[in-house]
């Protein structure tokens, strides 16, 4: 008879649990047969030992399927994009209407700021009225209406991995590749996806410093949801500095109307949106490979589909109807604007990307503990690339703050943040290597 005491022996002896074993303790997570002293022991077991890939795809499935999985009836193939969280990553609000301009359907089951990075839904919800509870009905209907809708995780997706999450937060036992696979992977799969791409960030303002950790995460990743059942591959991508030139919430959404509606696609944020597409079309059957549905995403955007598709999505949860055409009107702004003076002439040589996110999180655009209010109007605008030449006494930046105080300390988190040189730096590639199986 499968008890937790059993398990937990079979893993701290270095032995692997067998499926019917992870799938008993999945749902005594999610039940809460299993303790919190259990489950923090089996968590520290899989650091310390590991899983293996059998197991890390066992548990996977098991926590998947520990609450409701999805199952759709649509026009076309279901399927979505995951980010493992950076500076100024925006992505998802390009990619959900694109994608689904394309012919897909995108249930999108996103998540808020984790410590010094952003959260796709506090962007959302920076716009009046947005709503990102859905309940299954109202998602399927918009599915089927929009074909596209990016919400919270509800209640009844992967409960035990709910549970689990939060033990391993206050048990030391977050950084398990094993732990993190599943922990991602239970619920992207729970929205019942037929094709997923990953984008596993490597730098300074990821999770992922080095090129060698995101790679052997994107590994575990991609062989593990394959071994699923899902059509998965992942891009590693650089993050030595924010993705777009903003970061904050209201001022992300800026720049994502801007590349919808301004043509701005010719910068770092359009052309990873267009990559990222471009694989996870040619995964689903829409695209004979990701060269050719990287042009089918870059028509979305270029010729206003993609906005459409952003503004009825914005309508169906709440948000303005003219949100498309009256952008600007509807986002608020910060009460002070600072400018950050450069100290020195040159070239931006490197970047800080976690003083950065930090920075933002300190004014107000993140959460420094439970239940904090974030403000969508504060954040950083402005941010030069990597190899911009630099003007002495010209802003490096500016600051959106609520106080002159909250922007003073930004601003000095920006100097901080930036090294300028004499000479021109190469700039580092957006791509860095694609995973497949």
């Amino acid at each position: 008879m499968t008890d937790a005491r059993a398990i937990i022996a079979t893993l701290r002896d270095g032995g692997h649990p067998g499926r019917e074993d992870l799938r008993w303790f999945a749902r005594g997570l999610a039940s809460g047969e299993v303790t919190d002293a259990q489950a923090g022991a089996f968590a520290m077991a899989v650091v310390l030992r590991g899983l293996g890939e059998t197991g890390r795809v066992a548990l996977t499935e098991a926590m998947r399927d520990s609450g409701k999985v999805l199952r759709w009836d649509l026009p076309g193939p279901v399927i979505d994009k995951h980010s493992t969280g950076g500076i100024g990553d925006c992505v998802s609000l390009l990619l959900a209407p694109a994608l689904a301009a394309c012919g897909a359907c995108v249930p999108m089951i996103s998540g808020r700021g984790l410590g010094h990075t952003g959260g796709t839904l506090d962007k959302l919800e920076s716009i009046p009225g947005f709503r990102t509870g859905l309940d299954e009905a109202a998602l399927r209907r918009q599915l089927g209406q929009v074909r596209c809708a990016i919400v919270a995780a509800s209640a009844d997706i992967a409960p035990a991995d709910r549970r689990l999450y939060a033990i391993r937060d206050v048990t030391s036992t977050v950084e398990s590749i094993d732990l993190i696979t599943a922990s991602i992977l239970s619920k992207k799969l729970a929205a019942g996806l037929q094709a997923l791409v990953l984008d596993v960030k490597a730098g300074s303002g990821a999770f992922m410093k080095t090129e060698t950790e995101a790679e052997a995460l994107a590994q575990a990743l991609v062989s593990t949801a394959n071994g699923a059942g899902c059509k998965t591959s992942a891009l590693i991508t650089d993050m030595t500095q924010p993705l777009a030139p903003s970061a904050g919430n209201a001022l992300e959404v800026i720049e994502v109307m801007e590349v919808m509606t301004g043509g701005a696609l010719r910068t770092r944020l359009g052309a990873l949106t267009a990559a990222l597409g471009g694989e996870v079309l040619a995964l689903a059957g829409l695209a004979t490979d990701a060269a050719e549905g990287e042009g089918l995403v870059t028509e979305a955007l270029e010729s206003g589909a993609a906005a459409e598709c952003f503004g009825r999505m914005v309508a169906a949860q709440g948000g303005p109807a003219d949100f498309v055409d009256r952008w600007p009107d509807r986002l608020s702004s910060a009460p002070v604007m600072r400018p950050v003076p450069a100290p020195e002439a040159g070239f931006l040589a490197a970047v800080d990307g976690f003083r950065l996110g930090e920075a933002v999180v300190h004014l107000g655009g993140g959460r420094l503990r439970d239940g904090d209010r974030v403000n969508p109007a504060v954040g950083l605008a402005g941010l030069p690339e990597i190899g911009t030449e630099i003007f002495r006494g010209l802003p490096l930046a500016v600051v959106h703050a609520q106080s002159e105080t909250a922007a003073e300390a930004a601003a000095a988190a920006v100097l901080a943040a930036c090294r300028i040189t004499p000479g021109r730096p190469e700039l580092p590639p957006l791509v860095l290597k694609r995973i497949a199986v």
